[in-house]
């Protein structure tokens, strides 16, 4: 297994981004959060100095190394049989990616619990990659935006049903407490081009319900970005997540969602696991 950078927050609440250790114990300390995506190329390149400090996770909190400003964008129907199983099956695919919004504060790491909310039924899950975006863009070509991707992870869009059909807007539905768990990142050269085809598997208890290859996307992460950035300027730190494959929960019969108790993970090819357990709402109210 090649380079993960994780996030950690240290007792006095700096969050430093760094590698992590091959028997997943330890993080090398590249920089701080600010200074990593200042210039994220140079700094995964270079690697830690000589004198880098080396940090046991025992003592430090594992978070996501996103800024607070960044902007996590989310393409829906993104694959053909996701578009087929759910409500909008029958409709034309549109010329244009269905573009979503999380906040930073939604997202978490793997090995966090997240909570149901007390008004759904249980959580969705949404087995997905999400891509990083490593130098600034505007009026960018698919080729330059695909260029300035520096790496990938895992990500699961876990979604509160209930919430995101209330309205055609889904933002409420997608930014439950510690809904988007993100797994490290990968640096884009051990990934490779996602248009090869890297298999997305999604397990609930062990059971496989999700079962997908980043090649059957429609709106790929080169032409996504790229449109994007002729709208606003995509900055260092920003993510986009980029679809789940068909599987998701809601649309089954009967529907099946995530209960306290059960755990959910998706393991992306060259990118690894992330696994979390689902909590009741009690959990997050006492936090």
């Amino acid at each position: 297994m090649g380079e993960r950078l994780v996030g950690v927050r240290e007792r006095a609440g700096a969050v430093q981004v760094g590698l992590l250790g091959a028997d997943g114990r330890t993080v090398t300390v590249l920089a701080g959060l600010e200074a990593f995506w200042d210039d994220p190329a140079a700094l995964m390149a270079s690697g830690p100095g000589a004198d880098a400090p080396v940090l046991d996770l025992a003592d430090v909190e594992l978070v996501p190394p996103v800024l607070p400003g960044a902007r996590v964008i989310c393409i829906g129907l993104n694959y053909l049989k996701h578009v087929a199983e759910g409500s909008f099956s029958g409709e034309a695919l549109p010329d244009h990616p269905t573009l979503f919004a999380r906040w930073p504060a939604s997202l978490t790491v793997g090995g966090a619990a997240v909570p149901v909310p007390s008004n759904e039924e249980g959580l969705d899950w949404e087995g997905e990659v999400v891509a990083w975006v490593g130098s600034r863009l505007v009026d960018a070509t698919p080729d330059e935006a695909l260029a300035a991707v520096v790496g990938y992870s895992t990500f699961n869009d876990l979604t509160s049903r209930r919430a995101q059909k209330l309205t055609s807007q889904w933002i409420l539905g997608k930014n439950g407490d510690r809904s988007g768990p993100l797994g490290p990142l990968v640096p884009a050269a051990e990934v490779g081009d996602l248009r090869d085809g890297l298999r997305v598997e999604t397990r609930v208890n062990g059971e496989v319900v999700q079962e997908g290859r980043t090649d059957e996307m429609v709106y790929t992460v080169g032409d996504t970005l790229s449109l994007i950035s002729h709208t606003f300027t995509l900055n260092p730190g920003d993510l986009l997540a980029t679809g789940t494959p068909s599987g998701v929960g809601y649309s089954r019969t009967p529907p099946w969602l995530l209960q306290p108790g059960d755990v959910v993970e998706v393991e992306v090819e060259r990118l690894g696991v992330l696994s979390n357990p689902i909590v009741d709402n009690v959990a997050r109210r006492a936090t």
